[in-house]
């Protein structure tokens, strides 16, 4: 089964139906199996006391988080059409809910796959209401320890007997390399034995492709049309030309990952005799003469005898004459 590639629209159209769906244009363009957007009402999702974060500061100008969040919420009819518009274009569209009202909206829009993000793994309400809906789950897990991950594992699984995906992800806008974290996939495989993906938000592409070296089965990715646009998640999200190189990386990954049997490949066994040697005559022998390491040698190319054979060649006679680089026979 090959890696499921979302490309996380997020809220990266600005408020604009019409950015949204030239974000879907891109995604398409690029490979991906599926384009994903936020869903939320503004005022269920903050308070007006909520501060913005750091990096969302360094992107917009609003005053506070909820100022923010209202200029980037789209209407509920905005998200059935752009539904209607991934489903014509043949693009799997998911969208993370934020609050109840949304969760129930989108469950009626019927989305395939959810999508719990890292913000919410320790909201007990938000996740049983997810987990009832009873359809294969995504779970983010950044900013949490395996503690709070396991709760929501657990309180998950309660409701939710479908498919359950973990995802390595480190809630930072960008990520520090040194923050990445990469085997703590491994980390949460051992520990909760499904499969685990990973959300990517440093620069550039090379993170989530390795993470698919790694394992990773689902990869998800915040992409832009123009990073230099205004919003809190443009800087740390790809263009859409390498948001296709990042498919492209991931699809030939997963080419190179293989059985995982060591074994000779089809066209190493057409180079097998070129590149392999065989006990050849080093001078011209004579038949009946004693073969010793005087006489003989080890020489492309690989389709005659062995050099593991040497043991057991040294010290017989020769069978018939040989010339110098001949094949020797035994």
């Amino acid at each position: 089964m090959s890696v499921f590639i979302i490309a996380e629209a997020g809220v990266n159209h600005n408020g604009s139906l019409d950015l949204a769906k030239q974000l879907v244009d891109k995604a398409i363009e690029a490979g991906v199996d599926c384009i994903k957007f936020q869903t939320f009402i503004a005022k269920n999702l903050a308070s007006k006391n909520a501060k913005k974060a750091e990096y969302q500061n360094n992107g917009t100008n609003d005053k506070t988080q909820l100022d923010m969040l209202t200029r980037l919420e789209l209407s509920f009819n905005e998200f059935k059409e752009l539904k209607a518009y991934c489903d014509k274009n043949e693009i799997t569209f998911l969208s993370t809910g934020f609050d109840a009202e949304s969760l129930s909206f989108l469950d009626d829009l019927g989305m395939p796959v959810w999508k719990i993000p890292s913000g919410e793994i320790t909201n007990y309400p938000y996740l049983v209401q997810i987990a009832k809906f009873n359809k294969p789950t995504i779970l983010s897990t950044g900013m949490a320890t395996i503690k709070e991950i396991n709760d929501a594992v657990q309180v998950l699984k309660e409701y939710l007997d479908n498919k359950l995906t973990i995802l390595h992800c480190t809630t930072e806008y960008p990520t520090p390399m040194e923050e990445v974290n990469l085997l703590a996939i491994h980390d949460l495989e051992n520990k909760f034995q499904t499969e685990i993906g990973y959300s990517d938000h440093t620069m550039g592409i090379e993170v989530p492709i390795a993470a698919v070296a790694l394992g990773a089965t689902v990869i998800e990715k915040h992409f832009t049309l123009d990073r230099k646009m205004e919003g809190p998640d443009h800087k740390a999200s790809l263009e859409p030309d390498e948001l296709k190189e990042m498919v492209i990386g991931i699809r030939n990954i997963e080419k190179a990952l293989g059985s995982g049997v060591k074994s000779p490949t089809a066209s190493e066994k057409n180079n097998k005799e070129i590149a392999r040697k065989s006990v050849v005559a080093k001078s011209d022998i004579k038949k009946g003469e004693i073969l010793t390491g005087d006489n003989i040698t080890v020489k492309r190319p690989g389709f005659g005898i062995s050099p593991m054979k040497w043991r057991d060649i040294i010290g017989t006679k020769a069978v018939k004459d040989f010339k110098e680089d001949e094949l020797i026979e035994i």
